[in-house]
């Protein structure tokens, strides 16, 4: 068992007070969005090992198979295939999109054919790897996730007369749901340069007199931030979301979603695949970005846990990833082994027993790699726990 550092990701949209206060340190006043808890190359962990400090991936290459265990090295190669993050949210994320394993791994062979360095600003595909995740709330959490029924857009549009809501009702009103959604999408991604953030402008004023139902303050929210960004237009197509604390989503390959702002737990398979829709400073291929989303309305991505040894697990049945929680309140449960887990104490603390006899604290804000080769692992306290393992 061997304690991990972190990082922490200042991005802008990130809370100034929630990550610090979770790992006991003053703020400094600067945003921090996320804490990293994994081998990403991104912002790897540093790992302590009887050696001292080593970088995450620097100690799974030195011995994968002990680290990762041979079903988990057969299935997914000579790296952890999940990513554990902590977020924070202050400010609304971008409007983005994930893409599948075939679309990742096709995307990310073209752009180092084409040459283009994997830290180009424009670059789509930073890795071979799809990015499914689910996120669990910790706090009160907002988001918008994959589209919802196009007939309810467009009666939010009743009484709009400015030529985008005029046109974005003709879109909507189109019989195949799948041929609606991809036509008001396309059009607010493909607005020309000449008048766009005019024509977004004369939309958000109209929206904000006379626009209607759920997503009301969200548009306006997101076109202020925003200014003349079809991004925050495009909220009007999706499923609002509010999660209560121990609520969970996830998020399929496809799904357009923006979070908006309250503190989570994330876990995802370990890429940094992100195509952006808008909302955001940073690249956005509309092309790549339409040709990946999925135009299915379905229901709101719920994903309830299954309570097993003393855990509640949510298993979306993505091979690269489970998630499961201990407490809040006692905990009494066992970890079994055989592949690698991230243990993350959010609350009280916990003994961890490793069969070998080792004995590890873990306290609020520790966190902790457990190698595939300690075997099964007893745990008992009192707090909150979240554990990040290999999925089905």
């Amino acid at each position: 068992m061997h304690r991990l550092i972190n990082q922490v990701r200042p991005y802008p949209w990130g809370a100034k007070t929630a990550i610090p206060r979770l790992l006991g340190v003053e703020p400094d006043g600067r945003p921090q969005a996320e804490l990293w808890l994994g081998a990403h190359y991104g912002a790897p962990s540093t790992v302590v090992t009887p050696e001292g400090p080593a970088s995450f991936d620097d100690v799974i290459a030195a011995a994968p198979k002990e680290a990762l265990g041979e079903r988990t090295v057969e299935r997914f190669g000579e790296r952890l295939p999940f990513l554990l993050k902590v977020l924070a949210a202050e400010e609304p994320l971008s409007l983005q999109v994930h893409p599948d394993a075939a679309r990742a791994r096709a995307g990310f062979e073209a752009e180092e054919a084409a040459g283009i360095p994997v830290g180009a600003a424009h670059r789509n595909y930073r890795d071979p790897f799809h990015k499914p995740e689910l996120v669990l709330a910790l706090e009160p959490f907002e988001a918008l996730c994959g589209f919802r029924d196009p007939a309810a857009a467009r009666a939010d549009l009743d009484g709009l007369s400015c030529e985008l809501a005029e046109v974005l009702r003709a879109d909507l009103g189109v019989p195949d749901v799948h041929t609606a959604l991809r036509g008001a999408l396309t059009r607010l991604l493909t607005l020309g340069e000449d008048g766009r953030a005019e024509q977004v402008a004369e939309f958000v004023a109209e929206w904000k007199r006379l626009g209607s139902g759920a997503h009301h303050d969200t548009l306006v929210e997101l076109a202020e931030r925003y200014p003349g960004d079809p991004g925050a237009v495009a909220a009007l197509l999706l499923n609002r979301v509010s999660l209560r604390p121990g609520e969970a989503l996830f998020l399929p390959a496809g799904n357009v979603h923006a979070y908006l702002r309250g503190v989570a737990v994330e876990v995802m398979a370990s890429s940094d695949n992100v195509l952006r829709a808008g909302l955001t400073g940073k690249h956005v291929d509309s092309a790549e970005l339409l040709a990946v989303v999925d135009f299915s309305v379905l229901p709101i991505p719920f994903t309830g846990p299954v309570q097993t040894a003393g855990r509640a697990e949510f298993r979306p049945g993505i091979p690269d990833f489970a998630l499961s929680t201990a407490g809040p309140g006692p905990i009494g449960t066992r970890l079994e082994g055989g592949a690698p887990s991230v243990v993350l104490a959010l609350e009280g603390s916990a003994d961890l027993v490793a069969e070998s006899g080792e004995v590890l604290v873990l306290s609020r804000g520790e966190s902790v790699f457990l190698p595939a080769c300690c075997g099964r692992v007893s745990v008992r306290g009192h707090g909150h726990l979240v554990v990040a393992t290999v999925g089905d």
